[in-house]
């Protein structure tokens, strides 16, 4: 007979054919295209490993079928999931094994969501052709947020895609010719190290402090149209301090690191934005390594600019961490021993002055 049961709010949206069998401990999903079905498995059969270990079901597979055993709720969430993969497949999505670990997250966060508005909103593509898109409800709210306004905090652990994803949106923008520059910069005093009591001439003691934001860049843009960007100054890496004095437009700022910045570096960087810009910043204010007594310009910020119309603020947490799967264990298990929440509040993400 049809499968409907209250728990799956998509039921209707499912792919392929859904049927309880007469016992009602079992749920059947009889798939239609076999190509897609074996992608929908995974190699030797992973996806479906991850979901059972997840979830607590059996799957087995028989021919374009499978067979869920499991409680009610655990069934109706692995048909949702399997059948919103699998329509993720046929709109040409790629399934990777962590797309799968991040959908079960989201499907557990929010029983509304559809899987197919997260995955399929897709920021930039990759010179290695990989689709940058959101991977949690935080992410998808992040960049939603940075559309809608020209400042956006990113409040989080690492690991969470807060630098990543405004870089891919920065990208996005200068290839549509929506800004003509990007700007990444981040503080270069870290960790109590004063640049200069280091060995080296500028170039040398600024580029460990930078390195990240190169990586990540060179991660979406290949190396020689990168360093061409670079070298016009179409992309600028550069330490905060190089931003004292200039009025950036028409740009899309990313400051880094930006929990240690002080008050007045953070100041500072806010009131360089010129016309036609965007600024994102990003941080994680459980790691500042501002030297004692000094105040974090990212902490102060969330309090001065909180109810500021035109800024937004996205906190991340340890469910939106996009690493090996131990970093989201080893974040929730140092908050526990600390004494520490998550950086803001995780689950009601709201624009400010939206």
């Amino acid at each position: 007979m049809t499968f409907a049961l209250s728990t799956i709010p998509h039921h209707k949206r499912l792919n392929g054919t859904i049927s309880q069998l007469a016992n009602q401990d079992s749920l059947e999903l009889h798939f239609d295209d076999h190509r897609f079905f074996t992608e929908l498995l995974g190699q030797h059969d992973s996806h479906i490993r991850t979901i059972e270990q997840a979830l607590g079901v059996r799957i087995g597979v028989n021919g374009s079928t499978l067979k869920i055993s499991g409680s009610h709720v655990e069934q109706a969430l692995s048909g949702r999931l399997l059948s919103e993969l699998y329509d993720l497949l046929k709109r040409g999505y790629p399934i990777y094994s962590g797309d799968v670990e991040y959908a079960i997250r989201i499907l557990r966060a929010d029983h509304n969501v559809d899987l197919k508005d997260i995955f399929l909103d897709a920021v930039y593509v990759s010179a290695h052709k990989r689709i940058i898109s959101p991977k949690s409800l935080n992410q998808k709210a992040y960049i939603d947020a940075i559309r809608a306004h020209d400042i956006v905090f990113g409040i989080g652990p690492a690991g969470t895609g807060k630098t990543y994803l405004a870089m891919a949106m920065a990208l996005a923008a200068l290839m549509k010719n929506q800004v003509t520059r990007m700007v990444l910069c981040r503080p270069a005093v870290e960790a109590g190290e004063k640049l200069g009591f280091l060995p080296g001439d500028l170039a040398e003691k600024v580029n460990p402090y930078l390195r990240p934001l190169y990586d990540a860049l060179h991660d979406m843009v290949d190396f020689d149209r990168a360093r061409r960007m670079l070298e016009r100054g179409t992309i600028e890496v550069a330490p905060l301090a190089f931003m004292r004095g200039r009025t950036l437009n028409d740009s899309f700022i990313i400051l880094d690191e930006a929990q240690n910045t002080t008050s007045e570096q953070m100041k500072m960087f806010l009131t360089r934005l010129g016309y036609g810009s965007k600024a994102v910043i990003t941080g994680d204010i459980t790691q500042i390594d501002l030297p004692s007594g000094k105040l974090s310009g990212l902490k102060e910020a969330r309090t001065v600019l909180a109810n500021t119309p035109g800024i937004s603020f996205i906190y991340f947490n340890e469910r939106d961490v996009v690493r090996h799967r131990l970093v989201q264990a080893i974040i929730t298990a140092y908050e526990s021993f600390n004494g520490e929440g998550p950086a803001g509040p995780p689950l009601n993400n709201s624009n400010s002055g939206a």
